[in-house]
């Protein structure tokens, strides 16, 4: 087992140089081509250290980071090579490729770099911080009542932008000496106001059923993904009717973890394939896309772990389960909408059918459904959330003006 462990990593370790090695090829050609960034252009900048597997907690800020371009333009700071030869695949924001302190520093010579956004709590974001005179946001990437949404590091950014009332009371509770009223701006959820993706499927009389599971987690406390727990069991129950289509979106990084995990990850994409084979007008749908949206849109019902996906669920007000972790010792915050949530549990899972026919025929449901919503969120009409976006950058520009001026505002 040893040596099979060894080989396996050897393996790994290889591909992935190997990888990082294209990447670095592709990069280069792609900055080539590109040409130098406009100087002085760019009056916010986000800071991405991450690479390839972080890529979604990027890109489900590109739509509304495009439209605040257009009054602030945007640059993305990248300091990892991978990370940058994706944002620069994607060509959704330009892209300053800063894979040393040196060059970060090169940039903010170049551009007038007001606000920096932070979308996760990597450990290289303390490089960026030592850069004064201007604030460093937290802007996260979703929504939710996991721990990792009270972590003391939200007090290394000058501010934080958040959802609504729920993570003002969250922060409240945990974070000593912290001026909720002043340091954190509620937003609400601007991806909301850019739903995109198109259907994969033709609509028809089955009840759609999204399930979207977290990854295994990293520890213990954090042990809130499904699909080795539930995961197989609802979906061969849901594959089964004839009368129910899947739409299956596991987390990027099933399976990094535990192999088990990444095990049941591929035996309930083979199911939905064996599923559509016997019957090609079922459609389920294995999602890896970009595109967030569509999915919340589509749903009927969305099944999903204690994660982002939660939230972004809640924010679109439809019908939801959340699965109940296994592991005794996972964090559950059950102060907010976790308390009052339509659980799954793991020895439920096999009859989600009938779980999924009285969560969305309930009045009482939908009425407690409406509650949080607002709760988390605020006002979810259109536009709401992306006004109140660029309302707190526009403050944060003038606060920016008053102290450049020294005249502290």
């Amino acid at each position: 087992m040893p040596l099979a462990r060894d080989a396996r990593l050897a393996v790994g370790l290889l591909r992935k140089a190997l990888a990082t090695r294209r990447a670095r090829t592709d990069l280069r050609r792609a900055l080539a081509e590109r040409g130098p960034l406009p100087q002085n252009r760019f009056r916010i900048a986000v800071y991405f250290a991450d690479g390839p597997v972080n890529m979604y907690q990027m890109r489900q800020w590109y739509a509304p980071l495009r439209e605040l371009a257009r009054e602030w333009p945007v640059v993305v700071i990248a300091r990892s090579i991978r990370g940058a030869d994706a944002l620069l695949r994607d060509d959704a924001l330009p892209v300053a490729y800063a894979p040393t302190v040196r060059d970060v520093e090169q940039v903010l010579e170049e551009q007038d770099v007001r606000i920096v956004f932070y979308v996760n709590q990597n450990t290289r974001n303390f490089q960026m911080f030592r850069y004064g005179r201007r604030w460093h946001v937290f802007i996260n990437h979703g929504e939710s009542d996991k721990m990792y949404m009270t972590t003391n590091q939200f007090t290394a950014y000058d501010y934080a932008f958040v959802a609504g009332d729920a993570a003002r009371a969250r922060l409240s509770r945990t974070l000593w000496d912290y001026d909720i009223d002043r340091r954190t701006f509620a937003i609400g959820r601007p991806q909301a106001d850019h739903y995109s993706g198109d259907l994969p499927y033709t609509p028809d009389g089955r009840r759609v059923v999204l399930y979207a599971p977290t990854w295994e987690g990293d520890r213990p406390a954090a042990h809130y993904g499904s699909i080795l727990t539930h995961g197989e069991a609802l979906v061969t129950a849901l594959l089964a009717t004839g009368r129910h289509r899947v739409i299956y979106r596991p987390h990027p990084r099933s399976g990094v973890v535990d192999a088990a995990y990444g095990a049941a990850n591929d035996r309930i994409v083979a199911a939905l394939a064996a599923a559509n084979a016997a019957d090609p007008t079922a459609q389920h749908v294995h999602d890896t896309g970009a595109d967030l949206g569509w999915q919340l849109a589509a749903a009927d019902l969305a099944v999903v772990d204690i994660s982002a996906m939660v939230y972004d669920r809640l924010a679109a007000g439809r019908p939801l389960l959340v699965t109940r972790p296994v592991d005794p010792e996972a964090l559950v915050d059950d102060t907010g909408y976790l308390s009052d949530a339509e659980w799954l549990d793991a020895d439920s899972a096999a009859d989600i059918v009938a779980r999924a026919d009285r969560v969305l025929d309930d009045p009482d449901a939908v009425a407690r459904l409406d509650h949080w919503v607002r709760y988390y969120f605020g006002d979810t009409a259109p536009g709401a959330s992306t006004e109140r976006f660029h309302s707190a950058v526009r403050t944060l520009m003038e606060r920016w003006e008053s102290w450049n001026a020294g005249v502290p505002a």
